[in-house]
Parts: structure tokens; C-alpha cells; sequence
């Protein structure tokens, strides 16, 4: 099969992990162009990675050649952006989030469905060895029923993150750790635990950081299963420490923290994943270096976006499959600023 030509829209902090995974799928894909608005992004990915780059986002549509495009600029961008490669009949594979709220989420899904391309998500969580790994233990009903999950995300960044002009705003975020650091942890459980039915909860800026949007929320949730869970999620838990979920079963209790997981049965066995990258406070991107994991998951994100597009199937996270944490991610602010429980809208 001949190599897809994909081309690259966005050289910011985002693009590393993408491009070190181009450069290992190289028997499976070409880069075809690298582009940013900025010549001093251009400049500086082009010392970094030898892939051509481009002139022009136009040019880039425009060239038949090119197959799919991968998204990696601020969420405020990605509806203009997604419209038009759709519009050229581009796959894309998008950076978190889908938009900066749920309605425009809604209208990027429905371009490329309209338009019949691929669309995929980077949530890249859902690609660890551990997740996997639990994610197939729960589809064997090993745990049993569940009937509690708590989620803890105590990530640390620095009031300097924050510093930077857009982040954590509105405008150009749509929101704070829920958003733009928690949904990576979020999605993951909800692909693990189901739907959650209802939140009640509180959402706050603390004295750690000057931000317009939040960085702290707790949650107590409902599970359309039944089941009730704990939601936890902070950017001023210095230095910083791996992202926890933990699924109670009726047979058993896992445990996932990180890379790392830990399965205990009530009969005494038990199943355990040491983890695969440092397991120190602030690794992994939990800390004041955001970029501080291995591109393992983003490479697998997109092998099963290739996937994808030669085998005319959805990617393990499409369009619709990230809006399930879109709109958790709106109840879990609704249910913060109001102090009301508030349900979470499902499709």
C-alpha cells in the first residue's frame, strides 16, 4: 500500500510527540509539508526535524496529494480549521480538545462527518499498556459489577504556564485543567467506567495561580450503572504526581495510576503493571514540564488513525466518541458554579 501524505497545521508545543511519531511510522507515512503562521516556529521545528516546510495552508488543501492533516494549534482555531480540510476532503487527526465548547465540538464533528472524512482525537491515555490493560480486564467482567470509581488528577504548573498570552483563558482555552490537562484522565475513565448520569460538585481558581478559568474542581458523580465515584482535578498540586483511577468491583479493585496498575481480586490473585517511564513526582507531564512523557501513545494514536482510514472505521476516539468528555467536562463547571447536582447530556 502506497504511504499516506500527511501534512502538518501547527508547530507549537504540541508538536514534538506528533513529529518523533512520524518519524517512527516513516514505513506507513510521509510528511508532506510543516507548517505555522510563525517563521520563528518554522525555524526552530526545522532544526529539530527534517521534513519540508510549508508556505501556506492553502497550499497545503490545495495539494490532492496530501491525504491528511494533523491539527495541532490552539482549540479556538480548530472549527475554521477542520471545516476547511474537510472541505478539501482531508482525514484529520485532531489535537484535544474538539473546540472550546461543547456547540462548536458539535459543529466540528458534524464537518467531518458531513464531508466523510476521518476524524480522530488526540486522548492519547487510552493508548498506555496499563489502560489498555485494564480496559481489557474490564470488558471480561473479571472485576465483576462496578460500583464505585474515583478519579484524582493533582498535577502541578507553574504560575509562568500561566504567564504565557492564552493559556487557561476562555477565549482561546475555553477552560482550565478540566479541559485542557484533565480530559486526557477523564476520558480514559469514562472509556473504562461508562457514562456518568449526574455531578454535584465545586469548581474554583485558588490563591496558587492568576488564571481567568479553574484550576481546582471536586466532584462527587453518579454512574449510569449504578455505581458512585469521586472526581478530583488540580494544576496546584506541587510537583506533581501521576493521574489515579481506581474501579471497585464486586469481584475485585484495580487500581491505575500513571503507567502503573495494580489488580486485586477477592479470590487472592492479583494482576500488576510496573510502569513504563519514571515514576517520579512531575513525570509523565504531570509537572512543570507538560511535555515531559514518551510519544509511545502518540504514536499509537496515529497508527490507529492510519488504521482507520484504510480500514473505513471510525478511530478508537472519533469526533463522537470525545464528546462524551466535552459534555461531562460542562457539568462538572454547570455543577461548580451553581451548587445544584446537574446531569451530564449524552447523545
Amino acid at each position: 500500500m502506497a504511504k499516506h501524505r500527511v501534512a502538518l497545521i501547527g508547530l507549537g508545543m504540541a508538536v514534538t510527540p506528533h513529529a518523533k511519531s512520524l518519524v517512527d511510522l516513516r514505513d506507513r507515512v510521509e510528511v508532506a509539508c510543516a507548517f505555522s503562521p510563525s517563521e520563528t516556529r518554522r525555524r526552530a521545528f526545522g532544526a529539530k526535524f527534517d521534513f519540508p516546510l510549508g508556505g501556506g495552508l492553502d497550499a497545503i488543501l490545495a495539494d490532492t496529494s496530501v491525504d491528511a492533516v494533523l491539527v495541532l494549534t490552539p482549540p479556538n482555531t480548530h472549527l475554521d480549521l477542520v471545516r476547511r480540510a474537510a472541505a478539501a476532503k482531508k482525514h484529520i487527526l485532531l489535537e484535544k480538545p474538539l473546540e472550546i465548547s461543547t456547540p462548536r465540538a458539535l459543529e466540528v464533528v458534524a464537518a467531518a462527518r458531513e464531508a466523510g472524512v476521518v476524524l480522530g482525537v488526540v486522548l492519547q491515555h487510552r493508548f498506555r499498556p496499563a489502560g489498555l490493560k485494564l480496559a481489557e480486564i474490564m470488558r471480561s467482567g473479571a472485576l465483576g459489577a462496578i460500583v464505585g470509581c474515583s478519579t484524582a488528577i493533582r498535577l502541578w504548573r507553574p504560575q509562568s504556564y500561566y504567564d504565557q498570552p492564552g493559556r487557561g483563558t476562555k477565549a482561546r482555552d475555553g477552560g482550565g485543567v478540566l479541559l485542557t490537562q484533565g480530559i486526557h484522565t477523564l476520558d480514559l475513565m469514562l472509556s473504562l467506567a461508562g457514562h456518568i448520569e449526574e455531578v454535584r460538585g465545586y469548581a474554583a481558581t485558588t490563591r496558587v495561580h492568576r488564571m481567568e478559568t479553574e484550576d481546582l474542581v471536586c466532584a462527587a458523580a453518579r454512574f449510569t450503572s449504578g455505581a458512585f465515584g469521586t472526581i478530583e482535578a488540580t494544576t496546584a498540586a506541587f510537583p506533581g504526581f501521576p493521574e489515579r483511577i481506581e474501579i471497585v468491583g464486586t469481584r475485585g479493585t484495580a487500581a491505575l495510576a500513571g503507567t502503573e496498575l495494580k489488580v486485586l481480586f477477592h479470590d487472592g490473585t492479583s494482576i500488576e503493571m510496573a510502569p513504563d517511564e519514571a515514576g517520579k513526582p512531575g513525570a509523565g507531564g504531570t509537572g512543570a514540564d507538560p511535555m515531559a512523557f514518551p510519544h509511545d501513545y502518540h504514536r499509537a494514536v496515529l497508527a490507529d488513525f492510519l488504521d482507520a482510514i484504510e480500514e473505513r472505521r471510525a478511530p478508537r476516539v472519533s469526533g463522537e466518541e470525545a464528546l462524551r468528555v466535552h459534555r461531562l467536562i460542562d457539568a462538572l463547571l454547570a455543577a461548580g458554579a451553581g451548587g445544584q447536582a446537574v446531569k451530564v447530556e449524552r447523545d
